[in-house]
């Protein structure tokens, strides 16, 4: 058998062929995301930035990395195309705005009732008609997408040195992680299945319409409800631990 060569596993020394040879690899992560956005994103758009993604990722990687080119590329092709996604944010300042003062009402009707805040008793808390905060929802899900999508391992975890957080910070990120799954576990359970088919399932939110036989907006409402009530309790246990 013949010895196997020092350049296997690295990338191609001609962009162009680096290019031809990972094509159908950008054009999978692109499909898995914008399977899962709003449809005004333009797949084209994502696959543009994976390729420079896939560029960079070449430039960088060597075998020491402890992982093939190409999952090595994955990651970067990925994070490429989030990094493109959040710079195109397209929601202006007033969408944001306002989607903090929902979830505010939330946090406060929750306080004083001891209980899920209704759809109606929002919308008048913060004095808007009801169709109205259903849209508010809608922009919800857009808005806080990309950020829920962007785990750790969209960073360029192989060139991130090991046991980079302090003690303290790992305390921290474990008990955030641990006070997120109680906050997720205590919604309404309309919301945690959405969530359950969204994140765990990565149903795109049409196949998740189909599973509860309503329509697509409709899930779009309930997804963006669930995220804001996350942000209104994890905020609101945030000042109980941390008060003025």
């Amino acid at each position: 058998m013949s010895a196997q060569s020092p350049t296997a596993g690295l990338p191609p020394a001609s962009d162009a062929e680096l290019v031809r040879r990972y094509s159908d690899l950008v054009r999978r992560i692109a499909r898995h995301l914008v399977a899962r956005l709003p449809t005004s994103v333009d797949i084209a758009d994502l696959i543009q930035s994976g390729v420079i993604g896939l560029l960079e990722a070449a430039r960088n990687y060597s075998g020491a990395h402890g992982a093939s080119f190409e999952t090595y590329a994955g990651i970067r092709i990925r994070g490429a195309m989030l990094d493109e996604l959040r710079r195109g944010d397209w929601a202006p300042r007033s969408v944001h705005r306002r989607l903090r003062e929902i979830a505010a009402a939330m946090r406060a009707i929750e306080q004083e009732c001891g209980r899920e805040a209704r759809d109606v008793e929002v919308a008048q808390r913060v004095g808007i008609p009801l169709d109205e905060y259903h849209r508010c929802l809608q922009d919800a899900t857009q808005c806080q997408m990309l950020s829920i999508n962007a785990r750790d391992d969209d960073s360029d975890s192989f060139d991130a040195p090991s046991g980079e957080r302090t003690p303290l910070e790992e305390v921290e990120r474990e008990e955030f992680q641990h006070n997120l799954a109680e906050a997720i576990e205590s919604l309404p359970e309309r919301e945690k299945l959405v969530l359950s088919l969204y994140y765990d399932d990565e149903l795109n939110l049409r196949e998740i319409g189909a599973v509860l036989d309503v329509s697509e907006s409709r899930v779009c409402q309930i997804h963006g409800q669930a995220l804001l009530r996350l942000r209104a309790r994890m905020t609101a246990l945030a000042g109980a631990q941390n008060p003025a």
